[in-house]
C-alpha cells in the first residue's frame, strides 16, 4: 500500500482515484469543488483535504489530472500548491493533458526542491477512466518513472516511458493529430455510405474487419450512426489539445495541414452550439446545416 494524493475529481480523475483506493492504496482527494471530493470520499473511503498542499502532506505519489496548463499550474505553486506540500523525494506523477513547456518547467522547479516528476497525459477516455484501461504516456527519468508505475497501473492497461520530462505530453500531441483525422474521415465515410443508401451497421461490421479498423471505428461508429453525441470526449477539449498541437508545431516546424483543417471542422460543431459533444460529432458538420 502507498500512501497517496489525487487532485482533481473530473471525469478522469474521479474514477482513476477511485480504482487506487480499490487496489488498496491510502488516498487523499483534493477538488475545487468540495462537495465532489466528500461524494468521493463517501463512495471510496480516504480523505479529502481543503488545499493541495494538505492533500499532499507525507505521501509518497501524488497524482493531478486537471483542465490546462493555467490550472495545472494553479494547484501546483504557491503556498497552497502540490510542489510546496510534498516531502522529499516524493513523486508528482501529473496527467493532465498540456504543454510540454509547462512539463518542463514544472520538472525543473520540483527538481530543485528535491522531488520526482512525471508528466504522463492518458487516452482512453471517460469509459477508458472508468473501467481501468488507459494508456498513459510518461516523461521523466526511468527510475522515478519505474516507482511511479505500480501506482499507475491501478488505472491503467499499458503505462510506457519514452523519455525525458515532457516526452509524455509530446507524445500525446501525437495522438490527437492522429485521432483528428481518423474521426474526419470515419464522419465522411459513414455520411458517404449513409447517402449511398448502405446499411452503414453491416459496413462497419465489414471493414471495421478489414484495413480500415480503428478505435475510433470500433467505438464511435454504431453511436454515429445513431446519431448520438451526448457522450465521450468533449468536443472544447478537443481543440484545446490541437491549440497546443499548433504551439508545438511553430516551435519545431512540423507541419499539420490536415489538423488545423479538422480543427476548423471542430470549431463549426462549437458554432452549433455542439461543445459539449463527444468529438465524433464530426458527422453534423456533414448532414445538419
Amino acid at each position: 500500500m502507498t500512501k497517496t494524493a489525487f487532485i482533481g475529481l473530473g471525469v478522469m480523475g474521479y474514477p482513476m482515484a477511485g480504482h487506487k483506493a480499490a487496489k488498496g492504496h491510502d488516498v487523499t482527494v483534493f477538488n475545487r469543488t468540495t462537495a465532489k471530493a466528500e461524494q468521493w470520499v463517501g463512495e471510496h473511503g480516504g480523505g479529502f483535504a481543503a488545499t493541495p498542499r494538505e492533500a499532499v502532506e507525507g505521501v509518497d505519489v501524488v497524482c493531478a489530472c486537471v483542465g490546462n496548463d493555467d490550472d495545472l499550474r494553479s494547484v501546483t505553486y504557491g503556498d497552497n500548491g502540490i510542489l510546496t506540500g510534498m516531502k522529499e523525494g516524493a513523486i508528482f506523477v501529473d496527467h493532465t493533458t498540456a504543454s510540454a513547456n509547462v512539463a518542463r518547467e514544472i520538472g525543473e522547479k520540483a527538481a530543485s526542491m528535491g522531488l520526482r516528476f512525471v508528466d504522463a497525459p492518458v487516452s482512453g477516455g471517460q469509459a477508458g477512466a472508468e473501467n481501468g484501461v488507459l494508456t498513459v504516456m510518461c516523461g521523466g527519468d526511468e527510475a522515478t518513472f519505474e516507482a511511479a508505475k505500480p501506482v499507475m497501473d491501478c488505472y491503467a492497461q499499458a503505462v510506457t516511458h519514452l523519455g525525458p520530462v515532457g516526452s509524455g505530453q509530446l507524445c500525446k500531441m501525437v495522438n490527437q493529430i492522429c485521432i483528428a483525422g481518423l474521426v474526419q474521415g470515419l464522419a465522411e465515410g459513414v455520411n458517404f455510405g449513409t447517402k449511398a443508401g448502405l446499411d452503414m451497421k453491416k459496413v462497419i461490421g465489414v471493414i471495421s474487419k478489414g484495413a480500415a479498423q480503428s478505435w475510433q471505428m470500433e467505438n464511435r461508429a454504431h453511436t454515429m450512426i445513431d446519431d448520438e453525441f451526448d457522450f465521450g470526449f468533449a468536443v472544447d477539449w478537443m481543440r484545446k489539445d490541437l491549440g497546443i498541437c499548433f504551439e508545438e508545431a511553430r516551435n519545431n516546424g512540423a507541419r499539420l495541414p490536415v489538423t488545423a483543417l479538422v480543427d476548423q471542422f471542430y470549431a463549426g460543431i462549437q458554432a452549433k452550439r455542439g461543445n459539449r459533444w463527444d468529438t465524433s460529432s464530426l458527422l453534423r458538420n456533414l448532414t445538419r446545416d
